[in-house]
């Protein structure tokens, strides 16, 4: 092979090399509270429709998004569900300097499933959800231990005197979307999720919504992960406070801060 062809061949190789790793490599590495899925996904593609770049989104219970950044994965962006999981890697050192802030707010309610005969619930003290569940039904939640719905749940539950009844009568699961999933198949008679999950469900209505003096206040918090893509990060926590992104978010529910 003549010099110039064998490099010219060289280079060639080199430049279908490095537009592969280019096809690979995710702009900004999400990782979001999975009560965040729809909205998140949604500013996905506002982002890379803007041209700003592209977005790789994993979504899970906050609890096991933090563990595994704490862990060492790979993630740009830290979307969490409560202000515990984001104080857990800031105590690691993994959050950004200055670029953690409060992004939204949420409630959390009762679900049954639509043609469900159970009435209105009035969520107050002295309430009792056990006398909805039957002599064998239980209450889907996120698991209370560490994801973040169940943990407001149980907090809220606990302040009204109702805990008691439902602690032994639970259906804990990895993540709220997991619990939505429960009383949507009517596997569950009774379900504790965040107001945005139910709104985006037709196999589900709400029954009852807790008063918000009953919790802490229930707020997300992102923040850029240190170690990551910090340019990246950067432009996709400022496009998360655009009218755009913010519009989103009150689709689908969100308070915005």
């Amino acid at each position: 092979m003549k010099p110039f062809t064998r490099t010219a061949s060289l280079m060639a190789a080199a430049l279908i090399f490095l537009s592969g790793l280019g096809v690979a490599r995710a702009d900004v590495v999400v990782f979001a509270a999975a009560s965040t899925t729809n909205a998140i996904t949604d500013i996905g593609e506002l982002y890379a429709a803007r041209k700003l770049g592209r977005m790789v989104p994993s979504f899970a219970s906050s609890s096991t998004l933090a563990k595994q950044i704490g862990n060492g994965a790979p993630a740009d962006v830290y979307l969490s569900a409560n202000t515990k999981w984001m104080d857990y890697i800031a105590q690691k050192g993994l959050v950004g300097q200055g670029s953690r802030a409060d992004l939204l707010k949420n409630r959390i309610v009762l679900i049954a499933p639509a043609k469900s005969a159970l009435t209105d619930m009035v969520v107050k003290q002295g309430f009792s959800p056990a006398s909805a569940l039957g002599e064998t039904g239980r209450l889907a939640m996120g698991d209370p231990g560490h994801v973040p719905a169940g943990m407001y749940g149980k907090k809220a539950l606990e302040s009204l005197g109702s805990w008691d009844e439902v602690k032994d009568r639970l259906a804990p699961m990895k993540d709220v979307r997991a619990a939505l999933v429960l009383v949507e198949r009517g596997e569950c008679p009774l379900g504790l999720v965040y107001a945005t999950d139910a709104a985006i469900s037709k196999k589900v209505r709400v029954v009852g919504t807790f008063p918000e003096s009953c919790h802490p206040p229930i707020v997300y918090p992102v923040a850029a992960v240190k170690g990551g893509n910090a340019e990246e990060a950067r432009r996709f926590l400022d496009f998360l406070q655009t009218p755009e992104a913010r519009t989103v978010f009150q689709k689908y529910g969100f308070g915005v801060r």
